[in-house]
């Protein structure tokens, strides 16, 4: 029997007694990174890298959570647990799950960018690996970030000398982040939605450099005169709250945008291709780099990417069954990437104990 196993509730370690990222409520819980559906509120006991556990707590309350510094080891039930970085967002690690001799690695989501913002992608050796396939088709190969952010400067130049307001659309928890982190210069005020109010906080006590911001409001985007950088989720493209800024430029940071039909059905004026997952190069070296195997496929193209990996590489690759989500090509899927926290919102009001 393999150390993991899909269940109703998610991935499943029986020998351990927990779940990696359950989809409902579970008496122990081992949490990739705090993106809505990777974690959800509930669970009895949480288990996560050290360096999310502010993050987690952030996003589902005061919970009983236990944070493992990366590479530290830690006896679950009858097996060996340990993070390792995942490059996803800041905290966010895969889980190394030994017993016997026998290594799973799960992978939650990742990227193999550098990304100032968060540890760096570490391949794990294993036998069986859990890969995610957001973007797991040869068409999807990143440039390089420092040219996408020199272009994002270009288009937030032309929009002050004229006037409009620079909106960029990024998800709440990470693409945000990013953004402001490899920003090349400022040419005005950066002003932030609050949904990135409330976790910019986390990310300066993390260590990480970002600009000065302030509050977005339809006084404060005014009152720069058109040179503003606007960062906001996804949800606020076509919205009363976008319409209060006057004349503004529209920009979205996703892998999506490395297809130009995607752009168009979002109604920007911009694309910018900058991902918090593996391209198809990342992905296939991040496979071969743990010698697994065993390899199975979640969230994304999973059937195509397992095809692939049986026939091109000679692996035991399987697609599996998940509700995860990855990155969404409408980019508005999720709340926990858009808006508001992944705690339900009686909860957050006090309505239920």
């Amino acid at each position: 029997m393999p150390l993991v196993e899909t269940t109703e509730r998610g991935l499943y370690c029986r020998a351990g007694d927990f779940y990696v990222d359950p989809w409902s409520p579970v008496d122990r819980a081992l949490i990739t990174h705090s993106h809505s559906d990777h974690l959800r509120w509930g669970s009895k006991r949480y288990l996560t890298a050290a360096p999310n556990v502010p993050v987690l707590r952030a996003r589902v309350g005061p919970v009983d959570v236990e944070g493992l510094p990366y590479g530290e080891s830690q006896t679950v039930g009858g097996v060996q647990v340990s993070f390792h970085p995942a490059g996803h967002v800041l905290g966010s690690a895969q889980v190394r799950i030994e017993r016997g001799g026998e290594v799973c690695v799960v992978s939650g989501d990742y990227k193999t960018q550098p990304d100032p913002t968060c540890a760096s992608f570490e391949a794990v050796r294993c036998h069986h690996f859990i890969t995610e396939a957001t973007f797991a088709l040869p068409i999807y190969r990143w440039p390089r970030t420092a040219d996408v952010m020199q272009d994002f400067d270009t288009w937030w130049q032309a929009n002050a000398a004229e006037g409009r307001t620079s909106v960029v659309c990024a998800y709440a928890l990470g693409k945000a982040q990013r953004v402001l982190a490899e920003l090349a210069a400022e040419h005005g005020p950066i002003l932030v939605h609050g949904a990135l109010q409330r976790i910019l906080p986390l990310y300066e006590a993390a260590g990480v450099r970002l600009p000065t911001t302030a509050h977005a409001s339809a006084l404060s985007v005014r009152a720069a005169g058109g040179k503003a950088l606007v960062i906001a989720p996804p949800s606020v493209l076509g919205s009363a709250w976008l319409r209060k800024f006057g004349p503004v430029s529209t920009a979205l940071c996703s892998g999506w945008m490395r297809v130009r039909g995607t752009r168009r059905r979002r109604g920007v004026d911009r694309g910018f291709i900058l991902s918090d997952h593996a391209d198809w190069p990342g992905l296939c070296e991040s496979v071969a780099a743990t010698g697994a195997e065993e390899v199975w496929v979640t969230h994304g193209y999973t059937e195509p990417f397992a095809r692939y990996l049986s026939e091109e590489r000679r692996l035991n690759a399987v697609p599996i069954e998940t509700r995860f989500t990855g990155e969404t090509a409408d980019e508005a899927a999720t709340e926990a990437e858009d808006a508001t926290d992944v705690v339900p919102a009686e909860v957050a009001a006090g309505e239920v104990p």
